[in-house]
Protein backbone atom coordinates (compact mmCIF):
# COMPACT_ATOMS: atom_id res chain seq x y z
CA UNK A 1 0.00 0.00 0.00
CA UNK A 2 1.07 3.47 -0.87
CA UNK A 3 -0.60 6.59 0.34
CA UNK A 4 0.11 10.18 0.75
CA UNK A 5 -0.42 11.53 3.95
CA UNK A 6 -0.16 15.27 5.03
CA UNK A 7 -0.31 17.65 7.75
CA UNK A 8 -1.86 21.17 8.90
CA UNK A 9 -2.71 23.49 11.61
CA UNK A 10 -5.24 24.82 9.62
CA UNK A 11 -6.67 27.23 12.54
CA UNK A 12 -10.10 27.12 12.03
CA UNK A 13 -11.30 24.50 9.55
CA UNK A 14 -14.57 26.39 9.01
CA UNK A 15 -13.54 29.64 8.58
CA UNK A 16 -10.94 28.00 6.21
CA UNK A 17 -12.80 25.36 5.10
CA UNK A 18 -12.41 26.95 1.13
CA UNK A 19 -8.20 26.30 1.28
CA UNK A 20 -8.62 22.86 2.69
CA UNK A 21 -11.28 22.10 -0.20
CA UNK A 22 -8.16 23.46 -2.44
CA UNK A 23 -5.33 21.63 -1.14
CA UNK A 24 -7.51 18.14 -1.20
CA UNK A 25 -8.68 19.09 -4.42
CA UNK A 26 -4.92 20.38 -5.53
CA UNK A 27 -2.72 17.54 -4.14
CA UNK A 28 -5.02 14.88 -3.37
CA UNK A 29 -3.37 13.48 -0.13
CA UNK A 30 -4.62 10.21 0.67
CA UNK A 31 -5.06 11.26 4.24
CA UNK A 32 -4.98 14.75 5.64
CA UNK A 33 -4.11 15.39 9.34
CA UNK A 34 -5.55 18.91 10.84
CA UNK A 35 -4.91 20.93 14.04
CA UNK A 36 -6.35 23.71 15.47
CA UNK A 37 -9.60 22.82 14.32
CA UNK A 38 -11.49 24.83 16.38
CA UNK A 39 -15.05 23.29 15.98
CA UNK A 40 -16.84 20.43 17.89
CA UNK A 41 -16.34 17.40 15.64
CA UNK A 42 -20.22 17.32 14.89
CA UNK A 43 -19.63 20.68 13.00
CA UNK A 44 -16.90 20.34 10.79
CA UNK A 45 -17.84 20.81 7.11
CA UNK A 46 -17.82 17.28 6.21
CA UNK A 47 -19.95 17.39 2.82
CA UNK A 48 -17.08 19.30 1.00
CA UNK A 49 -14.42 16.91 1.99
CA UNK A 50 -16.20 13.74 1.40
CA UNK A 51 -17.44 15.20 -2.04
CA UNK A 52 -13.70 14.63 -2.77
CA UNK A 53 -13.53 11.25 -1.57
CA UNK A 54 -12.94 11.71 1.81
CA UNK A 55 -15.17 9.86 3.23
CA UNK A 56 -13.58 8.64 6.60
CA UNK A 57 -13.32 10.75 9.67
CA UNK A 58 -11.55 10.30 13.20
CA UNK A 59 -11.51 13.69 15.16
CA UNK A 60 -11.91 15.41 18.79
CA UNK A 61 -13.16 18.75 19.06
CA UNK A 62 -13.91 22.12 21.05
CA UNK A 63 -15.88 24.46 20.76
CA UNK A 64 -13.56 27.36 19.38
CA UNK A 65 -10.33 26.39 20.22
CA UNK A 66 -8.02 23.22 19.67
CA UNK A 67 -9.11 20.22 17.95
CA UNK A 68 -7.48 17.73 15.77
CA UNK A 69 -9.04 15.43 12.80
CA UNK A 70 -7.87 13.20 10.29
CA UNK A 71 -9.65 12.75 7.40
CA UNK A 72 -9.16 10.43 5.01
CA UNK A 73 -9.94 8.55 1.39
CA UNK A 74 -9.14 5.31 3.04
CA UNK A 75 -10.74 3.55 6.42
CA UNK A 76 -9.74 4.31 9.43
CA UNK A 77 -10.65 2.87 12.58
CA UNK A 78 -10.56 5.25 15.71
CA UNK A 79 -8.44 4.06 18.18
CA UNK A 80 -8.26 6.81 20.87
CA UNK A 81 -6.86 9.94 22.16
CA UNK A 82 -5.08 10.71 25.06
CA UNK A 83 -5.20 14.09 27.11
CA UNK A 84 -1.91 14.20 27.91
CA UNK A 85 -0.89 16.39 31.16
CA UNK A 86 -4.83 16.14 31.96
CA UNK A 87 -5.61 19.84 30.17
CA UNK A 88 -8.79 18.45 29.12
CA UNK A 89 -7.97 19.98 25.72
CA UNK A 90 -8.18 17.97 22.04
CA UNK A 91 -5.10 17.74 21.59
CA UNK A 92 -4.51 14.29 20.07
CA UNK A 93 -5.98 11.32 17.98
CA UNK A 94 -5.40 8.09 17.11
CA UNK A 95 -6.72 6.03 14.01
CA UNK A 96 -5.31 2.93 12.66
CA UNK A 97 -5.37 1.79 8.83
CA UNK A 98 -6.46 -1.39 7.54
CA UNK A 99 -2.80 -2.26 6.86
CA UNK A 100 -2.49 -1.98 11.18
CA UNK A 101 -0.08 1.25 10.59
CA UNK A 102 -1.57 3.56 13.19
CA UNK A 103 -1.20 7.13 13.08
CA UNK A 104 -1.15 9.75 15.70
CA UNK A 105 -2.45 13.21 15.35
CA UNK A 106 -0.67 15.74 17.99
CA UNK A 107 -1.61 19.73 18.70
CA UNK A 108 0.85 20.21 21.19
CA UNK A 109 0.40 23.14 23.38
CA UNK A 110 2.44 26.45 22.24
CA UNK A 111 3.55 27.25 25.39
CA UNK A 112 2.63 31.03 25.73
CA UNK A 113 5.61 34.05 25.33
CA UNK A 114 7.99 33.50 28.39
CA UNK A 115 9.84 30.46 28.81
CA UNK A 116 9.85 30.13 32.05
CA UNK A 117 7.25 27.69 33.83
CA UNK A 118 7.29 29.91 36.96
CA UNK A 119 5.87 32.81 35.57
CA UNK A 120 3.66 30.89 32.36
CA UNK A 121 1.84 28.28 33.29
CA UNK A 122 0.98 27.80 29.85
CA UNK A 123 5.03 27.08 29.48
CA UNK A 124 4.70 24.25 32.22
CA UNK A 125 1.60 22.89 30.37
CA UNK A 126 4.00 22.45 27.22
CA UNK A 127 6.79 20.99 29.10
CA UNK A 128 4.43 18.06 31.23
CA UNK A 129 2.50 17.33 27.68
CA UNK A 130 6.06 16.39 26.72
CA UNK A 131 7.49 14.72 29.14
CA UNK A 132 3.65 12.82 29.38
CA UNK A 133 3.99 11.91 25.86
CA UNK A 134 7.64 10.88 26.69
CA UNK A 135 6.41 8.31 29.43
CA UNK A 136 3.97 7.03 27.28
CA UNK A 137 5.92 6.14 24.69
CA UNK A 138 8.52 4.72 27.49
CA UNK A 139 5.79 2.18 28.52
CA UNK A 140 4.59 1.27 25.06
CA UNK A 141 6.89 1.59 22.92
CA UNK A 142 5.04 2.33 19.31
CA UNK A 143 5.31 0.16 16.56
CA UNK A 144 4.51 0.09 12.47
CA UNK A 145 3.51 3.90 13.30
CA UNK A 146 3.38 7.38 12.43
CA UNK A 147 3.16 10.65 14.25
CA UNK A 148 2.03 13.78 13.07
CA UNK A 149 1.09 17.29 13.89
CA UNK A 150 1.70 20.84 14.90
CA UNK A 151 4.59 20.34 17.94
CA UNK A 152 5.12 23.80 18.12
CA UNK A 153 9.06 23.43 18.57
CA UNK A 154 11.92 23.50 15.82
CA UNK A 155 14.09 21.47 17.03
CA UNK A 156 17.41 21.92 14.54
CA UNK A 157 19.02 25.29 13.81
CA UNK A 158 18.37 25.29 10.69
CA UNK A 159 14.60 24.79 11.72
CA UNK A 160 14.36 28.26 12.30
CA UNK A 161 15.33 31.58 10.82
CA UNK A 162 17.98 32.50 12.76
CA UNK A 163 19.10 30.40 15.80
CA UNK A 164 20.51 32.97 18.43
CA UNK A 165 18.14 35.24 18.14
CA UNK A 166 15.81 32.04 18.81
CA UNK A 167 16.94 30.70 21.83
CA UNK A 168 14.83 32.77 24.12
CA UNK A 169 12.17 32.68 22.12
CA UNK A 170 9.01 30.20 22.73
CA UNK A 171 9.51 27.36 20.47
CA UNK A 172 13.60 27.01 19.83
CA UNK A 173 14.44 27.20 23.76
CA UNK A 174 16.52 24.64 24.42
CA UNK A 175 14.58 22.88 27.40
CA UNK A 176 11.64 22.28 24.89
CA UNK A 177 14.00 20.89 21.99
CA UNK A 178 15.62 18.83 24.85
CA UNK A 179 11.74 17.00 25.76
CA UNK A 180 11.13 17.38 22.28
CA UNK A 181 13.92 14.85 21.57
CA UNK A 182 13.47 12.82 24.47
CA UNK A 183 9.80 11.95 23.33
CA UNK A 184 11.12 11.48 19.60
CA UNK A 185 13.89 9.07 21.18
CA UNK A 186 11.22 7.05 23.86
CA UNK A 187 9.28 6.03 20.82
CA UNK A 188 12.11 5.41 18.58
CA UNK A 189 10.71 7.81 16.48
CA UNK A 190 12.84 9.22 12.91
CA UNK A 191 12.41 12.44 11.48
CA UNK A 192 11.10 11.64 7.73
CA UNK A 193 11.06 15.65 6.49
CA UNK A 194 14.68 15.33 7.88
CA UNK A 195 15.07 11.79 6.43
CA UNK A 196 14.36 12.94 2.92
CA UNK A 197 16.06 16.43 3.47
CA UNK A 198 18.72 16.58 5.71
CA UNK A 199 20.03 19.78 4.93
CA UNK A 200 19.32 23.43 4.50
CA UNK A 201 16.47 26.31 6.44
CA UNK A 202 13.15 24.80 6.22
CA UNK A 203 9.91 26.27 7.34
CA UNK A 204 6.45 25.37 8.03
CA UNK A 205 5.22 28.53 9.80
CA UNK A 206 5.09 32.24 9.53
CA UNK A 207 3.64 34.51 11.70
CA UNK A 208 0.93 37.01 10.93
CA UNK A 209 2.58 39.52 12.00
CA UNK A 210 5.37 40.38 9.63
CA UNK A 211 3.86 42.57 6.88
CA UNK A 212 4.95 40.38 3.98
CA UNK A 213 5.63 37.04 5.32
CA UNK A 214 7.38 36.20 1.97
CA UNK A 215 9.87 38.59 1.68
CA UNK A 216 10.98 38.60 5.34
CA UNK A 217 10.81 35.13 5.60
CA UNK A 218 11.71 34.37 9.66
CA UNK A 219 9.95 30.53 9.69
CA UNK A 220 9.99 28.07 11.93
CA UNK A 221 9.33 24.34 11.21
CA UNK A 222 7.31 23.75 13.60
CA UNK A 223 5.42 20.73 12.20
CA UNK A 224 6.33 17.39 11.70
CA UNK A 225 6.20 13.83 10.21
CA UNK A 226 7.95 10.68 12.19
CA UNK A 227 7.85 7.46 11.86
CA UNK A 228 8.76 4.50 13.94
CA UNK A 229 11.84 3.12 12.86
CA UNK A 230 10.73 0.05 12.01
CA UNK A 231 8.87 1.74 9.00
CA UNK A 232 10.62 4.50 8.55
CA UNK A 233 12.84 3.26 5.83
CA UNK A 234 9.63 3.31 3.85
CA UNK A 235 8.69 7.35 3.74
CA UNK A 236 9.87 9.40 1.11
CA UNK A 237 8.94 12.37 -1.29
CA UNK A 238 8.73 14.89 1.73
CA UNK A 239 7.84 18.44 1.02
CA UNK A 240 6.21 21.63 2.09
CA UNK A 241 3.81 23.30 0.60
CA UNK A 242 4.96 27.01 1.18
CA UNK A 243 2.80 28.56 -1.34
CA UNK A 244 -0.25 27.72 0.76
CA UNK A 245 1.11 30.57 3.08
CA UNK A 246 -0.11 32.67 0.33
CA UNK A 247 -3.82 31.64 -0.03
CA UNK A 248 -6.29 33.83 0.40
CA UNK A 249 -6.98 33.70 4.03
CA UNK A 250 -4.69 31.73 5.24
CA UNK A 251 -3.50 29.37 8.12
CA UNK A 252 -0.11 30.75 9.31
CA UNK A 253 1.18 27.22 9.10
CA UNK A 254 1.76 25.12 5.44
CA UNK A 255 1.07 21.83 4.92
CA UNK A 256 4.04 19.04 5.46
CA UNK A 257 3.79 16.04 3.12
CA UNK A 258 5.10 12.80 2.82
CA UNK A 259 4.84 9.54 1.57
CA UNK A 260 4.52 5.90 2.54
CA UNK A 261 5.01 2.40 0.61
CA UNK A 262 4.12 0.34 3.44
Amino acid sequence: MTFKLATWNINSVRLREPIVLKLLAQESPDILCLQECKSPVEKIPLDGFRSLGYQHIVARGQKGYNGVAILSKLPLKDVGGVDYAALGHARHVAAQLENGVTIHNFYVPAGGDKPDRDINEKFGQKLDYLTEMRDAFHVDKPEKSILVGDLNIAPREDDVWNHKSLLKIVSHTPVEVDHLGAAQDAGGWVDITRQDIPQGQLYSWWSYRARDWDAADKGRRLDHIWATDDISNSGHSSHILRDARGWEKPSDHAPVFATFDL
